[in-house]
């Protein structure tokens, strides 16, 4: 099982300049091979007899002009821009596949990063060594014992981090506290609320702090993103043709004051996903939810911002590998499945039920139901009737001496470096 441990760096000033220059030539080294890519694929178009492009062929080609022509290259590791190349290869094979759009050009300041194999460092302790730099503090030690594969470094604001990918044996599977199901409804007034009638609202980050990001984000369009004294221009001079002026250092200073914001925000909603995922699996061995489509609820403009800070996506990602781990089932409903229009006593199904409306009372039985809570109770029976299905599966393989897929199933798992504990109730 392959598994990733991020952890926090602690480098000094020399470390962190070293850092910033290999992430500057592992993105110098993309946007060159894409656009070579794009190049050579043209001319093979044109002429079958020319070779179609690859990102092994694109790695030599480099290695044969880096030194003549980019000599600054050989100041950092070099696997910063081979392996860069070698993302670029997985991202056309993820393009052509489906799974992914097509490769853009990488942009300064936007996921810094760089990343080494195996043999092009160490971990020891509470240190890594990378080349040409040596030993650089970590926050914490590894926590995986294992075959360590690979290692990225990358920016996040003003900090530096490293993901170490490690080939580990299977975790023993701990199973749920009380093997029980539950059924989760996600929303946007209350992040999550199950069939047991709990209720977790949610810390709602980036509404908390819009008003910081908002005054932030004026100061930085108040800047001067130029600095032209340093080219002994003065403010009303038009800029030359070609000429790119140094950024300023007030607008640094107020770009990564914005940055560190957003990573606060992405920070606080990320800890709370982990604690109310790991709580879910340890309670619950099977939970049904929906399959939402996040990308048509983002169309309506009313509702978009507080849709995109809850987080749906990544709270099923986390979801499915941490039951994964245990052994348990999630079920995912269809997308059409009417869970807040059943009626959970009776089943029968409301012709309408708008958004504004959060409690109704069924027609036909009478009762009054909670919209919410109504859905998490649908989403209940829906995993337990496909509980029931997979267990008389496992039988009927038992029964004929065949091995059944079951509900455990191997997931690979990237571990957020906090603590996962729950707390019901708003941040």
């Amino acid at each position: 099982m392959l598994m990733a441990h991020r952890i926090a760096l602690n480098p000094n000033n020399a470390q962190a300049t070293y850092f910033a220059r290999a992430s500057g030539t592992a993105r110098f080294a993309y946007n060159w091979a894409l656009a070579e890519w794009q190049r050579q694929y043209a001319a093979w178009k044109q002429d079958d007899n020319l070779p179609k492009p690859s990102q092994a062929a694109l790695r030599r080609q480099l290695n044969a002009l880096k030194r003549e022509h980019f000599p600054w290259m050989m100041e950092v590791t070099k696997n910063a821009p081979q392996m860069a190349i070698i993302q670029l290869g997985d991202a056309f094979r993820n393009f052509w596949a489906g799974r992914a759009n097509y490769p853009k050009f990488r942009k300064k300041g936007i996921q810094d990063r760089f990343s080494l194999s195996n043999d092009q460092f160490s971990v020891k302790g509470s240190r890594i060594r990378i080349p040409h730099l040596g030993w650089v503090r970590m926050r914490e030690s590894l926590r995986f014992i294992g075959k360590i594969i690979s290692a990225t470094v990358t920016r996040v604001a003003d900090k530096w981090f490293v993901s170490v990918t490690v080939d580990t044996e299977d975790l023993p599977k701990r199973r749920a506290e009380n093997q029980g199901a539950a059924g989760v409804d996600l929303g946007v007034s209350a992040l999550a609320t199950f069939s047991t009638g709990e209720k977790v609202v949610g810390p709602k980050p980036h509404k908390a702090l819009l008003k910081r990001q908002k005054r932030l984000s004026r100061s930085l369009s108040r800047k001067h993103k130029a600095a032209k004294g340093k080219l002994g221009l003065r403010a009303n001079v038009p800029i030359p043709k070609g000429v790119r002026l140094p950024v300023s250092e007030n607008a640094k200073k107020a770009r990564a004051k914005l940055s560190r914001l957003h990573a606060r925000i992405a920070n606080i909603r990320q800890d709370a996903l982990h604690k109310l995922t790991t709580d879910l699996t340890r309670r619950f061995h099977t939970i049904g939810i929906e399959d939402l489509n996040v990308r048509g609820m983002l169309k309506n403009h009313h509702l978009a911002r507080s849709i995109a800070d809850m987080s749906f996506f990544e709270f099923r990602r986390q979801l499915e590998y941490k039951a994964g781990r245990r052994g348990g089932l999630v079920v995912v409903a269809d997308r059409w499945f009417p869970s807040s229009k059943t009626c959970s006593v009776c089943g029968t199904i409301q012709k309408k039920m708008p958004l504004g409306v959060r409690q109704w009372t069924c027609l036909d039985c009478g009762t009054t139901h909670d919209r919410d809570v109504n859905a998490a109770r649908n989403l209940l029976a829906l995993g337990l009737a496909a509980l029931s299905r997979s267990t008389a599966s496992s039988a009927e393989c038992e029964a004929c001496g065949e091995e059944s897929s079951g509900s455990g199933r191997k997931a690979g798992v990237k571990l957020a470096s906090m603590k996962q504990e729950v707390s019901f109730g708003p941040v």
